[in-house]
């Protein structure tokens, strides 16, 4: 254990002062802010004008909807029912850009349905349902009460109107925290890969220089394949250290100088008797506003430091493994793209389950040693319903098990390729290595 020690803190400080890490070090996080900045500075600029098909079968609203004409909503009436997939597909229907959906039940459970062809702006959705309700609210008056408005609206319930895509009428892919779950399981593989190709490399060096036959004279194979594999999982750990400090302070200073609180900055100018209009108000953006109040970041992180962790390993295991098996360091590019396309399906898993949650392969590709990192981390964004926390306990456990297993198959191999040269590598050789 005390020489895997030793050669895990070379490889390490090998690693740290190379300049290629400082680069990356430095110069990866400040790539990610800008482009989180571009993406918050675009996250408020949705669509600010639209026309709106109101389809009231029943004639609840008597084809008025404003008193005056509102210079950003248009509204036309059409009364029959609408099915959202001929609305979103049909000719006729192309000319509006959202169909407001009026229910005959609208004046009991005060839900409705609003299906946008391109996200509006979160100003005009207050604005589609402050004149909706206001609306209703005067059906209401007509039909059930001979109240006063102002008396009616003391004690009226609120209206629950939800924006969905016409495209995705049932919001699958409509929960934005899962970008942020996908995020972090792709850091994972990213790091995975760049520091696994560094085992792959350095190992595959070391033994057509013939330096390990000088390392092997004081430590056993699998001592050596252990420390290389931590000491290099620890320069990536220094480096993700590096990317998280440099975020934090990053994300904190754009918070205070260009993205103050939306809900702070209203009360505000509100304190401050400032005119509540579009252009006076700080512009709801729906991606400061992820970032910084929906995402549970403690959570998150603590699962992505786990994740990082033994995916590593895992794949850490397979890099050694290969670089130990080569017959010369040119015979390992045949090996490099089945390893890449390795982690990019693992990358791609969760991209699968943000866009497909209710799938059931998902539980398959959580408990999946190669795709558990990006699943869980997706997984955690959306959030595990209750009494379902136990599936990721049981996806850690299947980790660790399988990191064993590896390590224990790689180090058969390692041992028994490490001093091999000249051949050429075939899958007999890998399978009489493991067997001995």
């Amino acid at each position: 254990m005390k020489k895997s020690w030793i050669i895990a803190l070379r490889e390490m400080r090998e690693r740290v002062r190379s300049r290629s890490f400082l680069a990356m070090a430095i110069f990866g996080p400040l790539a990610v802010l800008f482009f989180l900045f571009a993406l918050f500075q675009l996250g408020g600029k949705k669509a600010v004008k639209w026309k709106v098909l109101v389809a009231d079968k029943a004639m609840i609203l008597e084809n008025k909807m404003a008193p005056r004409e509102d210079p950003n909503v248009t509204y036309s009436f059409y009364n029959d029912y609408i099915e959202v997939k001929d609305f979103a597909k049909g000719k006729k229907f192309q000319e509006y850009d959202a169909l407001l959906e009026v229910n005959e039940k609208v004046l009991g459970n005060k839900v409705g349905f609003v299906f946008y062809r391109a996200m509006p702006s979160k100003s005009l959705e207050k604005k589609v349902q402050y004149t909706y309700e206001r609306r209703l609210e005067e059906v209401m008056l007509q039909r059930f009460t001979q109240m006063d408005p102002k008396e009616f609206r003391s004690i009226k319930q609120p209206l629950t109107l939800s924006f969905r895509n016409v495209f995705d009428p049932q919001d699958e892919g409509a929960d934005k925290r899962a970008w942020v779950g996908f995020i972090f399981g792709g850091l994972i593989f990213l790091f995975i890969a760049l520091f696994g190709m560094t085992i792959l490399r350095s190992t595959s060096r070391e033994k057509s220089s013939r330096i390990v036959e000088v390392l092997l004279g004081a430590v056993k194979p699998a001592q050596l394949m252990t420390g290389k594999i931590v000491g290099i999982g620890m320069a990536a750990f220094v480096q993700f250290a590096i990317w998280a400090t440099i975020l934090t302070a990053g994300l904190t200073w754009m918070r205070q100088s260009y993205f103050p609180d939306y809900l702070e900055a209203n009360l505000q100018l509100v304190n401050e008797g400032a005119e509540m209009t579009d252009e006076a108000i700080y512009q709801y953006n729906e991606f400061v506003e992820l970032v910084y109040e929906r995402v549970q970041f403690g959570p998150m992180l603590t699962v992505f430091v786990g994740y990082f962790i033994l995916g590593f390993l895992f794949y850490g295991s397979f890099f050694s493994a290969f670089g130990a098996s080569l017959g010369s360091e040119s015979d390992g590019q045949q090996f490099i793209i089945p390893l890449l396309l390795l982690l990019a399906f693992g990358a791609y898993s969760g991209y699968y389950v943000m866009q497909n949650p209710s799938s059931p392969y998902v539980d398959g590709l959580l408990y999946l040693p190669f795709t558990a990192p990006a699943v869980a981390m997706v997984k955690m964004a959306f959030g595990f319903a209750d009494g379902e926390g136990y599936k990721l306990m049981i996806s850690l456990v299947i980790m660790l098990v399988s990191i064993s297993l590896m390590i224990l198959v790689s180090a058969r191999i390692y041992k028994n390729g490490i001093l091999h040269f000249g051949h050429r590598i075939r899958l007999k050789h890998l399978v009489r290595w493991i067997k001995r």
